[in-house]
């Protein structure tokens, strides 16, 4: 996992040089295309690919940060009314005839207007999801810097931190909206976070987390390189 000094060095120090590798990984993000979308597990399609999901509370960023990542104005959308999203949305990633990753981008949570039958229903099937979705390959938190983990937050990760602690699926949290936090302020949500995570710290974890901002493009480059890596990590482990 990532020391808080360096998060908060890569998210403020590549927002205006664009290395090669960010290049490289942002040209294949930019490639995401709309797939199929479901609203129960078994409606997703079997698959083999690394899937990726981005998961967080409503207003956390997440529509956002998925747009930006893949350079898409609109490909995730957020519904004008927060919370009432209730599919999981699959975009496909690399070669059109030759796809080498998945994007799940699941409905927020948390926001206060929803129906509670709605919330009971779709906190089992995100729970369903993240313990049993056999191709989830990867999870990227969105937390808001300014607010930190909140209990929802803690219970998301608590769902899928067996498969982070024994190295199956791994993870990255966003911590959105990082440009209206002063120096301090961004320093201390990235303790905060540290502590936080490091309750899923085992030598099989593979836990990241960067300070994110889609006004400054700060963590942009480091989170696309970063699940760059993770298709290619598994590319090489599949040989």
């Amino acid at each position: 996992m990532a020391d808080p000094e360096q998060s908060d060095s890569k998210a403020s120090g590549r927002g205006q040089d664009t290395s090669e590798a960010a290049k490289a990984a942002l040209a294949w993000t930019h490639t995401a295309r709309f797939l199929t979308t479901a609203s129960q597990l078994d409606q997703l399609p079997v698959t083999e690919l690394p899937e990726f999901a981005f998961v967080g509370r409503s207003n956390a960023g997440k529509s956002t940060a998925i747009n930006t990542l893949t350079q898409q104005k609109r490909l995730a959308f957020a519904s004008k009314t927060p919370g009432r999203t209730q599919h999981i949305n699959l975009f496909e990633l690399g070669p059109k005839d030759a796809a080498d990753a998945l994007f799940a981008d699941l409905p927020g949570y948390g926001y206060a207007a929803v129906a509670r039958d709605a919330k009971i229903r779709w906190q089992q099937v995100m729970a369903d999801y993240l313990a049993l979705r056999r191709s989830l390959a990867g999870v990227v938190l969105m937390v808001d810097a300014r607010l930190g983990f909140t209990e929802l937050d803690k219970q998301l990760l608590a769902f899928v931190a067996p498969r982070v602690g024994n190295g199956s699926v791994r993870l990255l949290v966003l911590l959105t909206k990082a440009d209206k936090l002063s120096r301090n302020e961004a320093a201390r949500a990235l303790a905060q976070a540290q502590a936080v995570l490091g309750e899923l710290s085992t030598d099989e974890a593979d836990v990241n987390m960067t300070l994110f901002s889609a006004l400054n493009r700060s963590g942009v480059d480091d989170a696309a390189e970063l699940l760059r890596s993770w298709v290619d990590a598994g590319l090489k482990a599949a040989r």
